[in-house]
């Protein structure tokens, strides 16, 4: 079994402290979380940003950098930062999407399809996804392709064959999210069918979907992905006490199924990223 990358996305766009006080919203604490997940295991990190003093949901570019600069100093973990931007609003869409790219994380998510998502609708057009890749690209940055349906996949693969994503590319599949594919293991099986062979992947299962979905990624040989993004219980009705917590699960979930860990620089190698610093 190859080894296995752990992703903890620390914090989205949808939990509060009042649903799990352990939610973080500064820079601080979301850059705390992040290299806690290191520490119990986490080869990646997931990052969105919140107003500090609120927790709404941010894209300010000075928050992001204070993220990436408190992780910098502290580990050598992956950073991935989100442009979903599903809080952005006017005329200048993509480029302000696109504004976390210049800070050269290693990964940036990249959102392939547009979805319903709660009462709302997550818009990416095709226009988004290639200009993402093409900026992605110039600024050596790995693009995760996000997709949260069937048909999410049959988009990206023609941006694949043209050659828009360096080798190898990248797919997460998000399961359970708003109202895109349901987080079944028939549909797992379903999803993973889908994509181009040889390529590497990750899973995420929402809320309760988390673990049954990391569980079959790793027997899959997949790569899984954990956090307060995705889900904030330990189990019905008791809240998970930080992010750490659940990648310590995650840990040993593999390492009961007979797999190994990625280090964050087994990860640079299976993904190909050429950018990262080593802390000594």
């Amino acid at each position: 079994m190859a080894k296995t990358i752990i992703t903890a996305a620390v914090v989205g766009s949808g939990a509060t402290k009042e649903m799990n006080p352990a939610v973080p919203y500064t820079p601080k604490d979301i850059a705390q979380a992040a290299i806690e997940c290191w520490h119990a295991g986490a080869a990646v990190t997931h990052i969105h940003v919140r107003e500090p003093e609120t927790g709404i949901v941010s894209s300010r570019l000075e928050l992001f950098q204070e993220v990436v600069d408190r992780i910098r100093q502290a580990c050598d973990i992956i950073i991935n930062l989100t442009t979903s931007g599903g809080n952005i609003k006017g005329d200048n869409i993509i480029e302000e999407r696109l504004e976390p790219v210049m800070l050269q994380p290693e990964i940036c998510s990249l959102d392939i399809g547009s979805m319903n998502f709660g009462t709302g609708v997550f818009l990416n057009p095709p226009e988004w996804g290639r200009a993402a890749a093409k900026r992605m690209r110039e600024h050596n940055v790995k693009p995760e392709i996000e997709v949260f349906d069937a048909g999410h996949i049959r988009q990206a693969i023609p941006l694949i064959d043209e050659g828009l994503f360096d080798d190898p590319p990248y797919i997460q599949l998000c399961m359970g999210a708003g109202w895109g594919i349901e987080a079944t293991p028939e549909n797992l099986l379903f999803m993973r069918g889908l994509l181009p062979p040889d390529l590497p992947w990750s899973v995420l299962g929402v809320g309760r979907t988390q673990l049954p979905m990391i569980t079959m990624g790793i027997l899959l040989g997949g790569h899984i992905r954990v956090g307060f993004e995705d889900n904030i219980y330990l189990r019905r009705g008791v809240p998970l006490e930080s992010n750490a917590q659940m990648v310590d699960i995650a840990v040993k979930l593999v390492e009961q199924l007979q797999g190994e860990i990625a280090t964050p620089d087994d990860a640079r190698q299976i993904l190909g990223l050429t950018m990262g610093q080593r802390i000594d």
